[in-house]
């Protein structure tokens, strides 16, 4: 199976010059490749040090430069933070750099600072997510971007240099509302997942969307894409301090950045999910529902972390993992630790995994 590296250019209560957060990570991604990971991926996020990366089209034409055979992904590009057409530019010109590498990622954001940034109101999200979304897809098919709806009225207009090859199996979303996994069956798009849900949600989300994507395309859906952070180092103990700290710090750190008790939820459209959840936390508590997010990831020795990612593969049908390795307040010199372990003793393992065979679902009958 496929395995990318994941990269966060986290610089949590700024203990490090930014610079020296980027060159860091940087290295870590020049050195992917060589490491035989498949891919490399980062998320879009602005106006803070919760993840430093205001242009992954960007930072991939660069990792484009230095590599020659993995593949290049956004986890996620939040479509309604930009233009469709320079989207659909940037990630034309991304495939053209790097011969046919990249691999888009969309979602429609949750941080209401970044939507406070871009102006746009966060009530509208879903509908500017849906309407971009076609309209990009269309054009990376195309070469031509038309569109006439409620938020996105754009003129015909050609894109050139034209799209370097087909981008279908080569889009993925995240989805966390059950809306919003309807959707991206309908658009005929891979889901990503990216832990904030209990396992049992999750495969419940993937077996409706598998049946609807079968329903709506005819065919099986793509296999998705698994976003995992990860701890391992051969003494158990370690690990398990990995994971009470700096596991723990970036489940805080996600927890302070999306607002995820913030009750207003409730009352914003297309974020009555997140309402739910803030209940829930207000119930229990913030610092049980960061254990909670914690406990998603994987930790432990490298035995312990590949028989955990492979027990993920067989529940859900995992196509291809995405791993994290630097978050939190960890120091780089860790980071890098658990980097290079992984790649040497968990990742041979896991590309033995054969995930070629496509997985069989009955459509569902209605019984009168």
């Amino acid at each position: 199976m496929d395995v990318g590296l994941g990269l966060t250019f986290q610089n949590l209560r700024d203990q490090l010059a930014d610079k020296d957060v980027y060159r860091h990570q940087l290295k870590m991604a020049v050195d992917a490749e060589s490491l035989g990971f498949d891919s490399v991926w980062t998320p879009e996020h602005h106006f803070s040090n919760y993840n430093m990366t205001p242009n992954v089209p960007q930072f991939l034409s660069f990792i484009a430069g230095q590599t020659e055979r993995i593949k290049l992904g956004t986890t996620v590009c939040v479509l309604p933070w930009q233009d469709p057409v320079r989207t659909a530019e940037n990630f034309i010109l991304l495939d053209y750099f790097s011969e046919g590498r990249a691999v888009l990622g969309i979602g429609r954001g949750l941080g209401a600072s970044e939507f406070a940034g871009f102006k746009v109101p966060m009530g509208e999200s879903r509908g500017r997510f849906t309407e971009y979304a076609e309209a990009v897809l269309n054009a990376l098919e195309t070469g031509v971007m038309a569109y006439d709806g409620k938020y996105l009225r754009q003129p015909r207009v050609e894109l050139r240099p034209r799209p370097y090859a087909s981008f279908r199996g080569r889009v993925f979303a995240s989805a966390i509302s059950p809306e919003s996994v309807n959707l991206m069956a309908r658009l005929d798009v891979g889901l990503m997942v990216i832990a904030q849900k209990p396992w049992d949600k999750v495969a419940e989300d993937l077996e409706g969307y598998r049946q609807l994507f079968l329903e709506q395309n005819g065919s099986p859906a793509p296999k998705p894409v698994f976003a995992v952070f990860v701890a391992v180092h051969e003494n158990p103990a370690v690990a398990q301090e990995m994971r009470d700290q700096h596991l723990q710090a970036y489940a805080r750190s996600t927890s302070d950045f999306y607002q995820f008790d913030n009750a207003e939820f409730a009352n914003i459209e297309g974020y009555e999910y997140y309402g739910g959840l803030a209940k829930n936390i207000a119930k229990h508590g913030l610092h049980k529902f960061n254990g909670f997010l914690a406990d998603l990831q994987i930790w432990g020795t490298p035995d312990e972390v590949a028989e955990k990612l492979a027990a993920m593969v067989a529940e859900f049908d995992v196509g291809s993992f995405i791993a994290y390795f630097q978050y939190g307040e960890m120091p780089q010199e860790m980071g890098r630790a658990n980097y290079e372990l992984f790649a040497k003793k968990v990742l041979p393992k896991l590309k033995d995994i054969d995930t070629s065979a496509p997985r069989m679902i009955e459509k569902q009958r209605t019984v009168a």
